[in-house]
């Protein structure tokens, strides 16, 4: 990396070179007069991770996070892809299971909103390794179920305690990296989700014969990988200096860079003042309209999404698959989404978010339209694989575009909505597509009214400021 090898033995970028030597020049000014030495510079932390080099450190940190996206996945998907078993086994109708699958997603839009402000009380770090903790309690909990209601209940709360993972993931990711690396990077961890949903459908056909109950229960031991974030991951630089905590973020940038860049103690790190009225903030003035706008689009995309994801075994099995066919299409779709991010990963850094973003969903509702009306099988494979390339590269982006758009006080609380129209959605696309197969609606009927939504998205992006290059606030 060319940061990497101009930063090796230790030189400062000019700028920041430059802000150290006034503040050592102030310093000693004031030595000399007999005064008690005083900060002089005061660095902005978006300012240090334009030219903050990518280290190893940097790499460790990702591949954590990384996970703790693929887990998120694995485990909102296990109840998908087990569905057909607890179906069986207490007897319930579409409907029913339908309001199951959503019950996560009911829980994680009540916890999106308080992990927010959580967040930025706790710090980053802590929010995610208390999550995973808590979620790995409740959902082996819930491999116990006696019966329906129990199995909900408790469905519900480990979408509540799983949101800090979702809420606080990418805005950490986005805080850890240096600006030119911050969108590929970010893109990157988006494509933890369908290594997550691989992971589920590995996980249920390989313990399948001992029922759902196995299949959940060892699930919820991948939450033991807190232990690794708490190892691997520092806190965000962005958020203790927001905290007022300095000397904790010069050393996580230390650490970061890998000793190529130090910050002197006379230096004062700042981000954008921090007030307590973030929640007046997020709904005032122009992010007003920046809030709302992207709260729609994340219903309307996760709609879009999810209500096809979630009953796509299904409505597989509506055009003559078998269940175990239907996982394997699932698992080669995922495949696909992986070169969409890799692909998207490449574009955004070349042609900004909104265009690839746009690009991408408008791309989805094609491949989806084709999707629907497909007459042969192998359209209905090409479609689908044509969709889920697209469209998890457009999420790949979106999440990193979300984050970007907000100042770092205000980064979690945003990205918190983000997730509470995410999970609106996810509760309501799976329950309202059960009644619409419960009352017989036919294949293509049900895709065209999901492929609506991607629609809807592309339209409210083209009003969305870009951000690619820009710092973080």
């Amino acid at each position: 990396m060319t940061h990497s090898s101009q930063n090796a033995g230790g030189a400062l970028p000019p700028a920041l070179a430059a802000g150290l030597a006034a503040g050592a020049a102030g310093f000693d000014d004031a030595a000399r007069h007999g005064a008690q030495p005083h900060s002089t510079t005061a660095i902005q932390v978006g300012k240090v991770f334009e030219t903050l080099p990518l280290t190893r450190e940097h790499l460790k940190g990702c591949l954590a996070l990384f996970f703790v996206f693929v887990i998120e996945a694995w485990e909102m998907m296990i109840i998908v892809y087990s569905s057909p078993l607890i179906s069986r086994d207490f007897n319930l109708g579409p409907v029913a299971i339908g309001n199951l699958i959503g019950a996560i997603f009911v829980g994680m839009g009540i916890g999106s909103i308080f992990w927010g402000p959580l967040s930025e009380r706790l710090g980053r770090k802590t929010s995610v390794i208390w999550s995973l903790v808590m979620y790995g309690v409740v959902s082996t909990a819930s491999a116990f179920s006696p019966d329906y209601a129990v199995l909900y209940a408790l469905r519900l709360v480990s979408g509540i305690v799983a949101a800090g993972m979702l809420v606080v993931t990418f805005p950490y990711f986005e805080e850890l990296l240096p600006v030119h690396k911050r969108g590929p990077f970010t893109v990157y961890l988006a494509a933890g989700w369908p290594i997550g949903m691989m992971l589920a459908v590995g996980a249920t056909i390989w313990l399948m014969p001992f029922g759902w109950r196995w299949v959940i229960g060892v699930s919820s031991v991948a939450a033991c990988w807190a232990l690794v974030v708490a190892r691997w991951v520092p806190e965000s630089p962005y958020w203790l200096a927001a905290a007022g905590r300095q000397e904790e973020a010069r050393a996580a940038i230390a650490r970061l860079s890998r000793g190529a860049l130090s910050i002197s103690p006379q230096q004062t790190l700042t981000v954008e003042a921090v007030v307590r009225s973030v929640w007046r903030d997020i709904f005032a003035g122009r992010t007003l309209v920046m809030t709302m706008l992207q709260v729609c689009i994340n219903f309307t995309f996760a709609w879009g999404y999810w209500g096809l994801q979630t009953w796509l075994p299904t409505l597989l099995q509506q055009r003559g698959l078998s269940l175990p066919q239907s996982y394997g299409f699932i698992a080669i779709s995922a495949l696909c989404m992986i070169p969409g991010y890799i692909s998207a990963s490449f574009l955004t850094g070349r042609f900004g978010r909104k265009k690839v973003m746009i690009a991408y969903v408008a791309l989805s509702a094609v491949a989806g339209y084709v999707f629907a009306n497909a007459q042969t099988q192998g359209t209905l494979y090409f479609s689908n694989f044509a969709l889920a390339f697209f469209s998890l590269g457009a999420w790949g982006v979106w999440d990193t575009w979300v984050g970007e758009m907000y100042a770092t006080r205000l980064r979690t609380i945003g990205y918190s909505w983000a997730i509470f129209a995410q999970r609106v959605a996810n509760f309501a696309a799976p329950a309202f597509i059960g009644f619409l197969v419960a009352r017989g609606s036919s294949f293509n009927m049900t895709t065209t009214f999901i492929n609506l939504f991607l629609v809807v998205t592309v339209l409210l992006a083209l009003l969305l400021p870009e951000t690619e290059g820009k710092e973080l606030a």
